[in-house]
């Protein structure tokens, strides 16, 4: 059953896997507005020149003072409803890492791509809540 990833954020860590992916997604109706955040302008330009993308913002997801400004953008700009993170990135992770991306948003999932469509994994593991996260209180109001 495919899940609805309507305003979710799409972590770019390999330009090749985030366009199949936005490419997927456009064509099976499962993501409206994807945001996709990464260190390659370039690319991210692209996918949303070429529709695949409603958003993107720069970030370098290495440096934690990166990771926070994307949050506020996201935070003041867009209503995330989750993360997409790829599997092979995130049990790649060092420590460090993983506690920037378990920050980003309590629903996260793994993406798998295999040879017919993507698995989507929830992360189970806790997340935390800081300056890094970029979820939206439903008590908040965006303007």
């Amino acid at each position: 059953m495919p899940i609805n990833l309507d305003n979710f954020l799409l972590v770019d860590s390999n330009s090749e896997f985030s366009r199949e992916l936005a490419e997927h997604l456009k064509a099976n109706d499962q993501a409206e507005n994807l945001i996709v955040a990464g260190d390659n302008t370039r690319h991210l330009v692209k996918m949303m020149f070429d529709n695949l993308i409603s958003d993107y913002c720069y970030c370098d997801f290495a440096n934690e003072i990166s990771v926070s400004e994307l949050a506020t953008y996201l935070h003041d700009h867009h209503k995330i409803q989750g993360v997409l993170i790829s599997s092979l990135d995130y049990k790649l992770a060092n420590e460090a890492q993983l506690f920037i991306l378990d920050s980003l948003h309590p629903k996260r999932y793994l993406v798998e791509q295999l040879t017919d469509g993507y698995q989507y994994q929830l992360i189970s593991s806790n997340s935390h809540n800081n300056h890094l996260s970029c979820q939206f209180s439903e008590s908040e109001d965006i303007t």
